[in-house]
């Protein structure tokens, strides 16, 4: 879950990381989020919101094993939603929040 938090925090700082459901959405609406990630501890409402937005555009949508104040702990901002508008970043995110989903259900 380190490398994680250390990816998030290193794709803010890269100027890559959309934080909060309007910035998200627009985002994901112009096709500069290659991924969407949602915190772990997010509402239902707004995980079926943005899942609507990311079915219509076919923006990728991975849940992170991190609560919203662990992504503030990363990120500089408490936020459930965010978009890595970088393909690189947006792969290794990707790669980062499976293994560490199937180390969470290991348990």
């Amino acid at each position: 879950m380190n490398k994680l938090a250390s990816m998030l925090s290193l794709s803010k700082k890269a100027g890559k990381l959309v934080l909060g459901f309007e910035a998200v959405r627009e985002s994901v609406e112009k096709k500069n989020a290659g991924l969407v990630l949602l915190a772990r501890d997010l509402s239902l409402k707004s995980q079926k919101e943005i899942a609507l937005v990311c079915q219509r555009s076919g923006a990728l949508i991975k849940t992170l094993p991190l609560t919203m104040d662990e992504i503030w702990f990363a990120a500089g901002k408490r936020a459930g939603i965010l978009a890595v508008a970088d393909k690189g970043f947006a792969k290794k995110l990707a790669q980062l929040a499976d293994d560490s989903n199937k180390e969470e259900s290991a348990l």
